[in-house]
């Protein structure tokens, strides 16, 4: 009995001490949880904010987040005010600093593409410091990747050596997939495409995309009738083939679209979670490009 007790209590501790040198890591969205996870392995738990069938930027600072980002040793944000209707509550309920060791923002490492010329809420959901949505271009991912690497390293001294290896072992694996990944695409270069909203700023800057239009007036706001015929009335004169919406989004403007013009109407997975095959961070894109040259055919 002694021995049973001994052996009992032997492994509480061992478990007490595994979950205790577990560095807790707070993702906003699915993306960065997931990077955690590549470059963390058994070394972090990672709690993630939003789905991918979530709008990230339309959040309720819920009592269970805010529980959440107490008890994390690091929060992972996009930044770019892509979280500002609720990322900035939960920290000061938590009494987390924007600034310090335990707050990363993926977008500080990656130059932001369309940044707007002048800033006026009239013209709908504009991002003043520019497009956050950096998780559709794979050269992004490996940006944030290598300094979110470095401070989970500074903030776990003890597993360092693991951090660097594993971002080491995953920018090797990532590297070789944007090859990939480049080739299968070639297709897609100059593809004329109608945005449902202007999200796909870096895809289509990776990819070569041509968007011709886009199914909202102004980000954020619901397209009307009015303006979906116009919208129309552009294809006609200069036709695309194909129209994306991210998974979260309603289909019903797309498939309006799509049906008049007799173009595809493609849902793509934006983030890790949006389809059955994006399951991480390389099934995000692999679905992604087998998508596009499925709409683009």
């Amino acid at each position: 009995m002694k021995t049973f007790i001994r052996l009992l209590l032997a492994t509480l501790l061992a478990s007490a001490a595994t979950a205790h040198a577990a560095l807790s890591i707070f993702a906003t969205v699915p993306e960065w949880g997931a990077l955690s996870q590549e470059l963390g392995g058994d070394k972090v738990k990672v709690y993630v904010a939003t789905t991918a069938l979530q709008d990230p930027h339309r959040i309720e600072a819920r009592p269970s987040l805010i529980a959440r980002a107490r008890a994390a040793d690091l929060v992972v944000a996009t930044g770019a005010e892509l979280e500002v209707g609720w990322l900035p509550l939960v920290l000061q309920q938590t009494g987390k600093s924007a600034s310090g060791p335990g707050y990363f923002e993926a977008t500080a490492n990656v130059p932001l593409l369309d940044k707007p010329a002048k800033l006026d809420r009239a013209e709908g959901d504009v991002h003043p410091f520019g497009d956050p949505h950096i998780q559709t271009d794979p050269r992004n991912i490996a940006r944030v990747a290598a300094e979110l690497g470095k401070r989970m390293a500074e903030l776990d001294a003890p597993n360092a050596a693991t951090y660097r290896s594993r971002l080491a072992q995953f920018s090797e694996r990532w590297s070789a997939a944007i090859a990939r990944w480049e080739k299968q695409a070639a297709p897609l270069k100059g593809a004329p495409i109608v945005v449902q909203h202007r999200a796909f700023t870096y895809l289509e800057a990776w990819l070569g995309l041509r968007e011709v239009a886009a199914l909202e007036p102004k980000p954020g706001m619901e397209p009307t009738t009015a303006h979906l015929s116009s919208v129309l009335e552009t294809l006609q004169r200069s036709p695309a083939k194909m129209v994306i919406r991210a998974a979260y989004q309603s289909p019903r403007a797309s498939e309006w679209m799509a049906e008049r013009a007799r173009i595809n109407a493609v849902a793509l997975p934006f983030t890790v979670g949006g389809s059955d095959v994006a399951k991480d961070l390389f099934g995000l894109f692999d679905d992604t490009i087998a998508r596009l040259l499925k709409g683009n055919a």
